[in-house]
């Protein structure tokens, strides 16, 4: 069900977008954040430029971006993707049962992965000096709202809305 609206997508969807960008603009060091598929793809971003270029090729999509690094939420995604597999086979291979979360410190930053109930992952990258408890409690507020609303037809609208940015 499509919502009319300006973006062309349905209200789930607006509401997730409105929701992460939330996590970037209310915790403080977060620089990027991306939802990604449990097959790799790229479903929601806090890329502005990613975002408006899906609102685009929703309402046209005749437009396409060339192909190549779309920035650092694309390699987010990407980094989100690897982690959440390299993850989730190092549980299997321990007989760890499932990932929740996962949290790569570098001198430069920090990567946060956590899992959403349908498979997907929310991807963080945050500054090195971030306060890690801040991130991660926001970050499970956003996997409590979103993991039951991410249904597979709203995870196929959000994919359909990135494919013109890919």
């Amino acid at each position: 069900m499509t919502a009319t609206g300006t973006f062309g997508l349905s209200s789930e969807a607006r509401n997730l977008q409105w929701l992460l960008g939330n996590l970037v603009e209310e915790v403080p060091g977060v620089h990027s954040v991306a939802v990604v598929s449990s097959d790799g793809l790229l479903l929601l971003s806090s890329d502005p430029d990613i975002q408006n270029s899906a609102t685009a090729a929703a309402a046209a999509p005749a437009v396409r971006r060339p192909g190549g690094p779309r920035g650092s939420t694309a390699d987010l995604a990407t980094i989100v993707s690897g982690i959440g597999s390299l993850t989730i086979g190092a549980a299997r291979l321990m007989d760890g049962g499932g990932v929740k979360q996962t949290m790569v410190a570098m001198d430069e930053g920090s990567v946060f992965v956590m899992s959403i109930s349908d498979g997907s992952l929310l991807g963080v990258h945050a500054e090195p000096d971030c306060d890690m408890s801040v991130v991660a409690y926001h970050m499970a507020l956003f996997v409590g709202r979103a993991g039951h609303v991410l249904t597979p037809e709203l995870r196929s609208e959000l994919a359909k809305s990135m494919e013109g940015v890919q």
